[in-house]
């Protein structure tokens, strides 16, 4: 569980992982090296999982965003492994659920264009022997980016 301190040091770090252990100690009131032990503890326990840059799609040439829906003639444990690993290998797919539902996985991707989606679904994802169904949604606009993890 995350003590009141805690929780205020992750909402701090999801809006700018940047911050200095000087700069989260006067955030919560601590000293630099007391913050500094808690975000180590919270890496330490997996709490912080990692720190990552976001980058803007249109502007890194990614055009086109996505959600795939996937449904499977087959749930064989082999089918399901095989398919995770296909989707592992395209880095487009930048993740993935199972589903329950009509759909058994949701993919989220980002492609360049109509064509390099077009060519995911046809060439990559249709051709899998397990795989029944593709339907896509095309992303017109993104109301909310994607926030921070409720703390």
């Amino acid at each position: 569980m995350l003590d009141d301190t805690d929780t205020r040091l992750v909402q701090a770090l999801q809006e700018n992982a940047y911050l200095t252990v000087h700069e989260l100690g006067a955030l919560l009131n601590l000293s630099a090296s007391q913050a500094g032990r808690r975000r180590q503890r919270l890496e330490q326990s997996g709490i912080i999982a990692g720190y990552t840059a976001r980058l803007d799609p249109t502007l890194a040439g990614l055009d086109v965003q996505a959600f795939v829906q996937v449904a499977m003639t087959s749930h064989r444990p082999d089918d399901a492994a095989s398919f995770a690993r296909l989707v592992a290998t395209q880095p487009q797919i930048v993740s993935a659920w199972t589903l329950t539902g009509d759909a058994d996985y949701l993919l989220r991707v980002y492609c360049a264009d109509l064509p390099a989606l077009n060519h995911l679904i046809h060439a990559v994802l249709l051709p899998h022997s397990a795989v029944a169904k593709v339907h896509s949604q095309i992303v017109m606009n993104q109301l909310k980016a994607d926030a921070p993890l409720p703390t």
